[in-house]
């Protein structure tokens, strides 16, 4: 979650604490009664205390006092605000409508369009992120955080070289700034400027930066033959108190990556386990089992075929789906090198839509009736809305790649808004594919991943689903193995191509000099050819992992 209020927050409230805090005139309140003045500072009061609640992660008492100033002041834009900080990154659906809100009641305020902006990013809905990040540049040119996030902005829209020079502009008006600082060598590793984006990393560990993050982002710039300086740097670092329990997540998680380029396996795999120690929380596993449950009751094939009538027959969209780290990337990268094909990047717009209609609601226990809201007129404008928000992204393209690898969780929803999509799932040997998620340090999103049983657990969940899809929708999903991909990657991408119903195009084979932007933990590997150390890779992992293996049971191929 995000804790930011506006720099110097306090001068959008209506009353100040002292003379040196007084606001810009433009801000100054309109005269009032003395009534209304002492409700002015009864409400700047409560939420000041909803600020330091928030920062302490108090969220229900933090919206208490935000509600309770709504109600003495109906539509306080500040109040607004604040509550759409609450749902950053727990509920981004909410911080979106409060987000709106506040920019309703003060269009003039750059920050409020910026935080919406910003919302609208997080969920993949780049053409009014855009909007109004630079709404907020209009008003306040010189913002960096603006201008760090239409950089964002540009890069996630695949179109990196429109970034660079607005991280370098914001630099240049605050050159310590940790968002700009990592923010242009992300832009630059998104392009497959690996040498420039080190450069640029070491410059901020240099100026003590956002050090654990910039170490992090550094060693995934590269493969490490020999034991570099950083390694003992990041060591070192690990006892420092000064990065606490949010940095060294990241501190052990990039020792542990030179570990393992340097194949001292045991080392790397402490660090591992070290790093994830510090997750967001346990995973409710029991929650998720019953919606699975939910999921294969309700969408049955006679279900998904009736419904699909009323969906839009357009063959356009393409979903690669799976487990992350099952070759998602890869699989995208060898179609979009095609000339028809457009690789989008991992959307959220279908879990946003089955959200909105209920279906990823894990306390949900009768899916049907969430299914029973979709009318054909419903369907049809959820699958046209949809298309034309792909279409945003490649107008001309013959297809578009979604490659959200969790959307393996929506194949019955896409199987009704989109009857003739394409639908490629990446399966990747169990045990290498659940170590190459622990080994990354993940957002609380895939909290599942930080504990090798509860891992493999969830991974015998996503194989049960996967094996009821197919039952759905017999014929239709490609199933692109890894390793045969990896083994002959000739053979595999022409069938690759055919399945998306296009000629064959040799550019598909040299998919590592594809330009524009990857924004995956793969912007390094995808740019390589193919090879094959990958390949069983858990073997040098296999006295630390059997937590793993015995929660995989018979999926473990050992």
């Amino acid at each position: 979650m995000s804790n930011r209020l506006p720099p110097a927050w306090a001068k959008h409230l209506k009353t100040q604490p002292s003379a040196k805090a007084a606001p810009p005139k433009a801000a100054l309140p309109k005269a009032k009664t003395q009534a209304g003045s002492s409700r002015a500072q009864a409400d700047d009061m409560l939420l000041r205390q909803a600020l330091e609640l928030q920062k302490a992660k108090q969220l229900p008492e933090a919206e208490e006092l935000c509600l309770k100033v709504l109600a003495r002041t109906p539509n306080h834009p500040l109040a607004f605000y604040i509550l759409g900080t609450l749902g950053i990154g727990y509920d981004n659906e909410k911080a979106l409508r409060y987000f709106a809100r506040a920019v309703a009641e003060e269009p003039q305020n750059p920050y409020y369009h910026l935080s919406l902006g910003e919302t609208y990013l997080q969920l993949s809905e780049f053409s009014p992120a855009i909007e109004h990040i630079k709404h907020a540049l209009a008003l306040k040119p010189d913002l960096v955080e603006a201008i760090c996030a239409l950089g964002d902005a540009y890069n996630s829209f695949d179109k990196g070289e429109l970034a660079l020079p607005l991280f370098e502009k914001a630099l240049r008006i605050n050159e310590d700034h940790p968002v700009a600082r990592l923010g242009l060598p992300r832009a630059l590793a998104s392009l497959g400027r690996m040498d420039e984006a080190a450069v640029h990393l070491k410059a901020a560990i240099e100026r003590r930066i956002a050090v654990p993050a910039a170490y992090n982002a550094l060693v995934h710039t590269r493969k490490y033959l020999e034991e570099p300086p950083e390694l003992a740097e990041i060591l070192t670092e690990l006892q420092s108190p000064e990065h606490g329990s949010k940095g060294a997540p990241p501190l052990h998680h990039a020792a542990g990556k030179v570990l393992n380029d340097l194949r001292r396996y045991r080392g790397a795999m402490d660090h591992f386990k070290q790093g994830n120690q510090y997750g967001t929380g346990k995973f409710d596993l029991e929650a998720h089992r019953r919606w699975v449950d939910a999921t294969i009751e309700t969408f049955t094939p006679e279900l998904v075929a009736s419904m699909a009538a009323f969906g839009n027959r357009s063959e356009a969209p393409v979903f690669v789906v799976g487990m992350p780290r099952s070759g998602t990337t890869l699989t995208e990268q060898i179609c979009a090198s095609h000339p028809g094909v457009h690789g989008a990047g991992e959307l959220s717009k279908l879990a946003r839509t089955a959200s909105g209609l209920g279906l990823n609601d894990r306390s949900n226990p009768d899916l049907g009736k969430s299914i029973a809201a979709m009318t054909p007129e419903l369907t049809r404008t959820l699958a046209d809305g949809h298309l034309a928000y792909l279409r945003e992204r490649a107008p001309e393209a013959l297809r578009i790649v979604d490659k959200m690898p969790h959307n393996f969780e929506q194949i019955g929803l896409i199987g009704i808004l989109f009857p003739n999509a394409r639908i490629i799932h990446c399966r990747r040997d169990a045990i290498d594919n659940c170590i190459s998620c622990f080994v990354l340090q993940f957002n609380e999103a895939h909290s599942y991943s930080g504990d090798l049983q509860t891992l493999g657990l969830y991974y015998r969940e996503y194989d049960r689903l996967m094996r009821h899809w197919s039952k759905v929708l017999p014929g239709r999903i490609f199933e692109n193995r890894y390793e045969t991909l990896i083994e002959n990657q000739e053979e595999q991408s022409h069938r690759l191509i055919d399945y998306l119903g296009l000629p064959w195009d040799e550019a598909c084979l040299r998919f590592f000099d594809r330009a524009g932007s990857v924004n995956t933990y793969s912007n390094w590997q995808v740019r390589q050819p193919i090879y094959k150390s990958s390949v069983k890779r858990w073997k040098n992992y296999e006295s630390e992992i059997q937590p793993l293996i015995e929660a995989l049971g018979d999926l473990a191929d050992t």
